[in-house]
């Protein structure tokens, strides 16, 4: 079933980035009538500017991911404005580097409240109405770490790989009623996401910066990518082509996968002594 025109969206996380893409995506393609939630409401309005020169609409949400309330009060205004939501879009997040036991358990639980309890308050605050519905669309967006799973990557990949997860739990409960669900795993493409980088060891940003950078990706690309398996019914978007090489390999070898990281990162670790 195709996106309608108009769709009713909310998205989190769409100040910047790949969330402002989305909507920028969607405004330009089907006019949509947009909620914007974040909690920089400055770079939402811009959000909402360019919406707006899209020929789309948009309002703006104070949205802080962990709290439930304000969640449940995304979906009200959405209730209040626009009648209901066609699509959810969770797609505010952080990211987090550590090695388990250096990394703090403090920073352990920001990482968990943003990237997984963020999905799973958006999704209880949008779903039971979706179901009552019978149609609507969620797209949570995780990461290719929710497959990969890499060394000193710990706090990161259990959120992600927490939300691809509940994605497939939820694809399984709101299938049967109508609702299509829909997780996004890319790997690297130009965002904001060291802007609240937390690590255990500077050499972990060090390398992140290096990911960034080499990134081929744009993130209109994996928007569109995600937004496009999105509309079509898929469950598992894997934008980029190494990100679907690990997603192979983990399915047909992964024995000989973890082996292999493993002794790349036994060699990098010598190489540090």
């Amino acid at each position: 079933m195709r996106f309608p025109n108009q769709i009713r969206t909310f998205i989190t996380g769409a100040g910047s980035g790949l969330g402002r893409e989305m909507a920028l995506v969607l405004a330009e393609r089907h006019q949509a009538r947009l909620l914007l939630g974040d909690i920089d409401t400055t770079a939402a309005e811009e959000t909402a500017r360019l919406v707006h020169e899209m020929g789309g609409q948009a309002q703006v949400l104070n949205c802080d991911v962990r709290d439930p309330e304000a969640l449940a009060q995304a979906a009200r205004k959405m209730d209040e404005r626009w009648g209901g939501t066609d699509l959810l879009i969770n797609n505010a997040g952080i990211s987090a580097a550590g090695t388990i036991g250096d990394f703090s358990l403090d920073d352990w639980r920001w990482c968990l409240e943003i990237n997984l309890w963020g999905v799973i308050h958006g999704c209880h605050a949008f779903a039971p109405a979706m179901r009552e519905r019978g149609n609507g669309w969620i797209l949570n967006v995780a990461s290719n770490a929710a497959i990969a799973s890499l060394p000193e990557m710990g706090p990161y990949n259990v959120s992600k790989a927490g939300v691809l997860s509940l994605s497939e739990t939820l694809r399984g409960e709101l299938g049967a009623h109508g609702v299509s669900v829909t997780v996004l795993c890319p790997t690297f493409f130009p965002s904001n996401l060291l802007d609240r980088f937390r690590s255990s060891h500077d050499r972990q940003r060090k390398m992140a910066e290096s990911m960034f950078r080499r990134a081929t990706a744009t993130t209109r690309e994996v928007a569109v990518a995600g937004l496009n398996g999105c509309e079509r019914g898929r469950f598992l978007i894997i934008p980029q082509r190494d990100g679907r090489l690990i997603w192979h390999a983990k399915r047909v070898a992964p024995e000989a996968l973890l082996k292999f990281v493993t002794e790349r990162y036994r060699r990098r670790v010598l190489t540090r002594r």
